[in-house]
């Protein structure tokens, strides 16, 4: 029987992902990747930043979770080789050949708002779509990170062929689900501290391979139980509630502060409010959004492809109103028009592009239009 509730949480996690980046694009907390705020952090705090405090420590650590979880499923159901097969396709081709037949649009906007436009109008033809393609990878990260996350499984599996630490870790309470987020702070340690310049430790920091692997190993091994669902939803509450607390202390504490750093990853009260919101989520889903309806079913099937193409969308019309209307439009007006755009022309520009089987293959890593 399909577990709705994974369904409904994850596409809620992707669109609050979707309205994440509008926010974080006009960000004016040093937070890389935007195009700047509406003046610096003494003259204008913005406080409207505070919704990537609130939704950046958790959100993609649970979509890893349930990422986990469903690859659990998944592999109960169908062959090890299969299952590979169909990842390769719908994660690696979007990922890879995606880049050059879509992507690269995202990353001429990309190239633009890191200010490299000299490099590539003094770059040829060629050159410069290679650059664009590569700089168009963006939120594309997670899938490739899943992809890889996905042959350690394999090989973890053939480790535990008999499911003994599967069946070991089905026996967890509460105490032992709480505890876990020891793990999920010790993942943000192996991230380089103080990365260099013109090296791959930004690259790593960005992918945060071994953190990322804690969650994900933990959906498949821990929560993909029955057993642990039913102790979240029971705790849920409790659970809301000391998320709540430890998310005021952290925003309280460090509004300002650029809340993607290492230093600030690894504290102790960022990790803490992550997992507990990780724990809480999952918890309330399971508890009373397990059901599904023509909305939710649709968004089931179409988050995957919203939370690829939406980045187009905001580098595109974000950077177009910031760098050309920004003395005519009020930022108000600029967050309003760029969180309408996000949110419609991503499903209209999804429902095109999967309507093109060449297309549709490269860009979602789909067989046929179903």
């Amino acid at each position: 029987m399909r577990k709705h509730w994974i369904d409904n949480l994850r596409w809620v996690t992707v669109l609050s992902v979707l309205l994440y980046h509008v926010v974080y694009f006009y960000n004016n907390k040093g937070v890389f990747g935007g195009v700047g705020g509406f003046g610096d952090f003494a003259t204008n705090p913005q406080y409207q930043d505070v919704l990537m405090y609130i939704l950046y420590p958790w959100f993609m650590p649970l979509l890893f979770l349930l990422a986990g979880i469903s690859s659990r499923y998944s592999l109960e159901k169908t062959s090890a080789g299969q299952w590979f097969k169909l990842r390769t396709r719908k994660l690696l081709v979007p990922a890879t050949i995606g880049l050059f037949v879509f992507q690269w649009m995202t990353g001429y906007f990309n190239t633009l708002v890191a200010e490299r436009g000299d490099v590539l109008a003094n770059a040829p033809g060629p050159a410069k779509y290679i650059m664009c393609a590569f700089s168009g990878i963006g939120p594309l990260w997670f899938i490739q990170m899943l992809w890889v996350l996905g042959i350690v499984l394999l090989i973890i599996r053939a480790i535990d062929g008999k499911d003994r630490f599967y069946d070991l870790c089905g026996r967890a309470n509460m105490v032992v689900i709480v505890l876990l987020g020891v793990l999920f702070w010790l993942g943000e340690k192996t991230l380089i501290m103080h990365p260099r310049a013109e090296s791959f430790d930004g690259l790593y920091n960005l992918y945060k391979p071994f953190f990322y692997l804690l969650p994900f190993l933990m959906g498949y091994f821990v929560f993909s139980h029955d057993k642990v669902q039913e102790t979240l939803a029971k705790f849920r509450i409790p659970m809301m509630v000391f998320a709540v607390i430890a998310g005021s202390a952290l925003i309280f504490t460090t509004f300002g502060q650029d809340n993607t750093t290492p230093r600030y990853l690894g504290s102790p009260l960022n990790n803490l409010y992550g997992w507990l919101m990780c724990l809480a989520m999952m918890g309330w889903f399971k508890a009373k959004f397990d059901y599904t309806g023509k909305f939710a079913g649709y968004m089931t099937k179409s988050s995957f492809g919203l939370y690829i193409v939406h980045y187009l969308v905001i580098a595109s019309v974000g950077s177009y109103m910031y760098f050309n209307m920004r003395e005519q439009l009020p930022p108000f007006a600029m967050y309003l028009i760029l969180t309408v755009a996000v949110f419609t022309i991503s499903p209209l520009l999804y429902e095109g592009l999967r309507r093109i089987p060449f297309v549709r293959w490269c860009v979602f890593g789909e067989k046929k239009n179903k």
